[in-house]
């Protein structure tokens, strides 16, 4: 059967080569289409904006619209066609703005690339079709190239994603923008060597760690840093509001929002390390956990007696049965939902209201969040002097992004099996395959340390460094390992990084990415010991011997 799109940007990718009929995520061929012409656009727009620095007509307004203009495209956040419509018309109004301003200024404008000339289609339809021509498979440089330039757009847009998050609470860096205008641009030449891509590619992570970085200034200076907060996952009796996605500063809003008014506010999947921010834990209404991950919205926000907000990605096509009650803000978006646009959160604590809410309270069981950076190195003392006694033999990272695909449950028996003097570290939502497991702790230092939101890796680099240090060792020398989940684009953003610190040995699974050719999997595993994952008892035998 005939191809209607092709989309392989994360670890769903039908029959692991890539989606040809309709996205796994739920996405639609027109929507990938309009993605597509986004992401063009915008590459256009990107090689104006590197010109326009060279001539001093530095832009933060332009920056800041490519991050959320690539943020919008990674998977699971917007599947609205209306928006993409927007964005495009946007995107090329800001191209030709930009192009006239660089050739006032006397810049270069007189590129043939068909992003930076390409006149937009005047309706849907036309735009659909112009997106058909300029996706992924318009690339048809050599495959290891195309692989490598893939490698880097899907690392650029993970990146997007942390720099729109920082810019949110007031927070840019002008060398994110820079690289990421340049890498953009940089993908519609056909003149750069393999060793190029290489080299950009690495660049990529790089400029990801200081995303993050920025990022966590900008988390712990609005909201304190994390502290070990014990979490509930049972329920209060009376209202209650769902919050799911990312983003911290809608959590906020809503909280100030929903004062006094009998609400219970419960945060779902990636949300639960909210509640070990000091700024946070202050509302007393703020209650508990509600659900796992992502992948699971369906069945648990058919079960949820109130309403839903989703914040940043992670939306899946709503059932009938709570389409009424849910809503999204900010980049995410799906067909039919009610959009929150001015952050005014009146509908959603109104519909929250006619809804039943909880009967009674339920008493479940309890989870641990809160051990960033500096709840684990405060006690670092603590951990050096387990390590030299042998009290501790070895710490595992084991996270990354949870997924509906078998063979996750990989991560739930390798947890389990870790030996009873090893420290389990963790992030980002692939922890709810294990996260109310009961592990135990090693004199006081709890087994399971959750350190947070896929948000939150540059908390578990700064982990390593400072444990690397204090042993006066590299952190390849240390007794760490690495089993990461990937899923979407802030994961591939965050082994960037990994392989941009030299990091070595990690275990990636549970497959890997289709967009990598042989060829640069053997690249990856000669330089950096990169390995798929098996079974949890040979790999914990391979790491431990």
């Amino acid at each position: 059967m005939a191809e209607k799109m092709f989309c392989y940007q994360c670890e769903q990718a039908a029959g692991g080569t890539g989606c040809t009929r309709v996205g796994v995520c739920g996405k639609q061929p027109e929507t990938a289409a309009l993605q597509d012409l986004l992401t063009h656009t915008i590459k256009g727009l990107a090689l104006f904006s590197v010109e326009a620095r060279k001539v001093g007509a530095v832009d933060v307004e332009i920056g800041a619209f490519i991050n959320e203009a690539l943020f919008s495209t990674l998977t699971n956040v917007d599947f609205d066609d209306d928006r993409f419509l927007v964005l495009i018309r946007k995107a090329v109004d800001y191209r030709d703005k930009l192009k006239e301003k660089v050739k006032v200024a006397g810049g270069k404008t007189d590129f043939t690339y068909d992003a930076a000339t390409f006149k937009l289609a005047p309706d849907k339809a036309g735009m659909i079709e112009q997106g058909l021509s300029r996706g992924f498979k318009a690339d048809t440089d050599d495959p290891d190239i195309v692989s490598l330039k893939h490698t880097l757009l899907f690392g650029l847009r993970g990146v997007a994603a942390y720099a729109d998050h920082a810019h949110l609470l007031g927070k840019d860096d002008e060398v994110i923008y820079q690289f990421i205008a340049e890498a953009l641009a940089a993908t519609l030449s056909h003149d750069l060597s393999l060793d190029d891509w290489v080299g950009l590619v690495l660049k990529c992570g790089e400029i990801n760690l200081k995303a993050m970085e920025l990022l966590d200034l900008a988390n712990t200076e609005a909201y304190g840093h994390p502290v070990p907060t014990k979490v509930p996952l049972g329920h209060k009796a009376g209202k209650a509001i769902l919050v799911s996605g990312h983003d911290l500063k809608d959590l906020e809003d809503i909280l100030k929002q929903t004062e006094g008014k009998g609400i219970y506010i419960y945060t779902h999947g990636e949300m639960l390390p909210t509640h070990g921010y000091p700024k946070l834990k202050k509302y007393p209404h703020f209650y508990g956990h509600y659900g796992t991950a992502w992948q699971n919205q369906k069945k648990e926000f058919n079960e949820f007696p109130g309403a839903i907000l989703m914040t940043t990605n992670c939306i899946q096509k709503p059932a009938d049965s709570y389409n009424e009650n849910i809503f999204t803000t900010g980049l995410v978006g799906f067909p039919g939902v009610k959009h929150i646009s001015d952050k005014n959160f009146a509908p959603v604590i109104q519909r929250a209201l006619e809804l039943p809410g909880f009967p009674s309270d339920g008493n479940g069981k309890s989870v641990m969040c809160g051990f960033g950076r500096n709840a684990v190195m405060s006690v670092a003392d603590k951990v050096i002097d387990a390590v030299k006694s042998g009290a501790i033999k070895h710490f595992f990272l084991v996270a990354g992004c949870d997924g509906a695909k078998p063979g996750r449950n990989y991560y739930t028996q390798f947890v389990e099996k870790t030996p009873k003097d090893t420290v389990v570290l963790t992030l980002a939502c692939g922890k709810f395959r294990f996260f109310d497991q009961e592990l135990g702790d090693i004199g006081g230092i709890p087994r399971l340390l959750d350190i947070g939101q896929c948000n939150d890796a540059y908390s578990a680099v700064q982990i390593a460094v400072a444990l690397a240090k204090a042993f006066n060792c590299g952190v390849n020398d240390l007794p760490l390992s690495m089993i990461l989940s990937w899923y979407e684009q802030k994961a591939v953003a965050i082994l960037l990084t990994l392989f941009h610190l030299g990091i070595k040995g990690i275990r990636l699974g549970p497959t890997l990415p289709a967009f990598i050719t042989p060829n640069i999997l053997d690249t990856l595993v000669k330089n950096f010991d990169i390995k798929p994952i098996t079974t949890a008892d040979e790999d914990l035998k391979a790491i431990l011997g």
